[in-house]
């Protein structure tokens, strides 16, 4: 007989969690090998061995037990994130300081997991981007846009050593971003109709990279149904960047991109389901989790249309982490037979 009062529940382990998390990532992951290559596989596997060895020798050093916070898989969750969100043709040390700056300034500089202020993740991604800005914004096209046929064989050699391939070899597989390519040609006073007529961009957000949205959904979807992350984040943040986006688009169509372009383009659904949802560096209250989702939506969609990077997201999450823990001083519920 169960004489445990009703309320008390077995709550999933952190490495089931993260086990899901990863899980939940492998349908994105597979479209993106479908629409752009073997390259981001090679950026995951140098990323998780790169975490388990930054780790073990850390965790050695502070003189822990290696074996249980390597297996508890927040590490190479931290590592798949960072990859996905760096270019796929972009060299094998991008990928490797990537991950070494997440695990140490994201993540082990704070004492670990459960202590960490930012998204470890998005850590190591914003200083990237800030010291290889040229790298970090030239993105592979996918397979089927390219003018000459290249082997994935031909990505794995850019990834470990460019100077393998001819530089035209390399130019025909890389390009800026939608969301780049539409900021650098608006400021050339192109009309947005135009400039759409590009072959990188698809039906909604990018060619491809709809594709790959739609796995993340997918996953993310999951994750909801299996109650690892709750609706709050990712609705509010979704929601707050459609309409936002829908009231700039009504006012000036060939200016401002349609709503479902910045949705599905960028990182937008994996922002929403898989970054803000860290369980660490965001608010844990409901109404702290909704205010948290709509800050940073309207922070994204500013530095995308407004500041000097065509995707806001990694600075938008590390400043609203800042405010975490006052949103969710602001939003604890009521205690019951206190006014």
């Amino acid at each position: 007989m169960d004489n445990r009062s009703p309320y008390i529940v077995d709550a999933p382990s952190v490495s089931v969690i993260m086990f899901k998390v990863l899980l939940a990532l492998i349908p994105g992951i597979a479209l993106y090998v479908y629409a752009f290559g073997l390259g981001v596989i090679v950026n995951i596997t140098l990323a998780s061995l790169t975490v388990v060895l930054t780790e073990s020798a850390i965790l050695a050093i502070r003189k822990l037990p290696i074996k249980p916070f390597i297996l508890d898989g927040s590490g190479l969750v931290t590592a798949w994130l960072l990859a996905l969100s760096i270019p796929s043709i972009a060299p094998w040390w991008i990928i490797v300081l990537g991950t070494l700056l997440c695990i140490i300034f994201g993540k082990h500089v704070y004492g670990g997991l459960g202590y960490n202020l930012f998204n470890p993740a998005m850590v190591g991604y914003a200083i990237l981007l800030i010291s290889f800005p040229s790298i970090m914004t030239h993105w592979q096209i996918p397979t089927n846009l390219m003018e000459n046929h290249v082997e994935w064989l031909d990505q794995i050699k850019i990834i470990m050593n460019s100077h393998l391939l001819s530089k035209e070899t390399i130019d025909a597989m890389s390009s800026a971003t939608p969301l780049d390519y539409i900021k650098t040609q608006l400021t050339l006073n192109q009309p947005l109709n135009i400039i759409q007529q590009n072959k990188i961009f698809g039906f909604l957000g990018g060619s491809g990279l709809e594709l790959v949205n739609l796995g993340y959904l997918a996953g993310g979807l999951y994750l909801l149904k299996d109650k690892i992350i709750s609706w709050h984040l990712p609705v509010s943040f979704l929601t707050t960047l459609f309409f936002t986006a829908l009231i700039f688009n009504s006012f000036s169509p060939d200016t401002f991109a349609s709503p479902l372009f910045h949705v599905m383009s960028g990182g937008s659904i994996l922002c929403a389901f898989f970054i803000i949802t860290d369980p660490v560096s965001a608010p844990t209250t409901p109404k702290g989790k909704i205010y948290f989702g709509v800050a940073i939506a309207l922070l994204v969609f500013i530095i995308r249309i407004f500041g000097g990077y065509p995707e806001g997201i990694a600075f938008a999450v590390l400043f609203m982490n800042i405010f975490a823990p006052l949103i969710d001083s602001l939003t604890q519920p009521r205690i019951f037979g206190h006014k």
